[in-house]
């Protein structure tokens, strides 16, 4: 399972929102880039970036930020917040960014979705509250549960799904290990865990979440980073030592840059 090293950018600054709350907001850092930079020295394998305004606007707010991450280290980018249409996927692409991560486009736009996997790396956002897939920066309801959005892209060749439960994001009180495990049931595509992260042993019993001999291919870790609860060279050897099958990294279709 691959550590997932987060930067949320809001306002160009490194932040982390309390379960998506923009009224709970914790500045971290001043510069996004020379956080990135520090992570990938650091060994994490993937660098994982959301545009916190552009998910709640829908405009690259801190697009050139995300470029200037995906230029400044040797390790992939995922990137979401806002990509909502064809341009702002490939103004990531074209930036560097390795993965992009499509939320609320998901839902409103599948099209464009499977459009972009046909050609590019696109992970699914599945971002829930009481087991609904929310919008728009997480701040709408979508009448959706996690198991309609993870079914509706059963054949559509992304390449993860991305899936938070918004109510522990920013805890540290402990993943949804449950929910987790259901969704790694229910699809054959890769499954990244996010929100609740606090510690070491979070990580570890996420590493053994295990569905038909798969295991979760990785997990995203911001606060307990940055308030040193998991320091990430560490948390990197840990997690190559754990046992057991491995999932198979972007076991989706959509692996090739360029649209067909």
């Amino acid at each position: 399972m691959d550590l997932f090293a987060a930067i949320d950018i809001r306002g160009g600054r490194c932040v982390r929102l309390l379960q998506g709350d923009y009224g709970r907001e914790t500045v971290y850092g001043d510069d996004p880039v020379a956080q990135a930079r520090a992570f990938a020295a650091a060994g994490a394998p993937w660098i994982h970036v959301v545009d916190l305004d552009a998910a709640r606007s829908g405009r690259p707010e801190n697009r050139d930020t995300v470029a200037a991450i995906a230029r400044a280290v040797d390790v992939p980018v995922q990137a979401g917040g806002g990509v909502r249409d064809t341009a702002a996927a490939e103004a990531l692409f074209a930036a560097g960014v390795e993965r992009v991560v499509i939320g609320t486009a998901a839902l409103e736009n599948p099209e464009l979705v499977r459009r972009l996997a046909a050609g590019y790396r696109v992970a699914v956002g599945v971002d829930a509250r009481a087991g609904e897939v929310a919008t728009h920066g997480w701040l709408e309801g979508s009448g959706h549960s996690v198991g309609d959005l993870v079914g509706a892209y059963a054949d559509a060749g992304v390449d993860a799904f991305v899936v938070t439960d918004i109510a522990r994001d920013g805890t540290l009180e402990g993943p949804d290990v449950e929910g987790l495990a259901a969704v790694l049931a229910a699809t054959g595509t890769d499954v990244i865990a996010s929100g609740g992260v606090g510690s070491l042993d979070d990580l570890l019993v996420l590493a053994e979440v295990e569905a038909h001999g798969r295991r979760l291919a990785g997990a995203i870790v911001g606060r307990a980073i940055y308030e040193g609860r998991v320091d990430v060279a560490e948390a990197v050897r840990a997690l190559a030592s754990t046992s057991g099958p491995p999932a198979v990294p972007g076991s989706g279709t959509g692996t090739e840059r360029g649209l067909a």
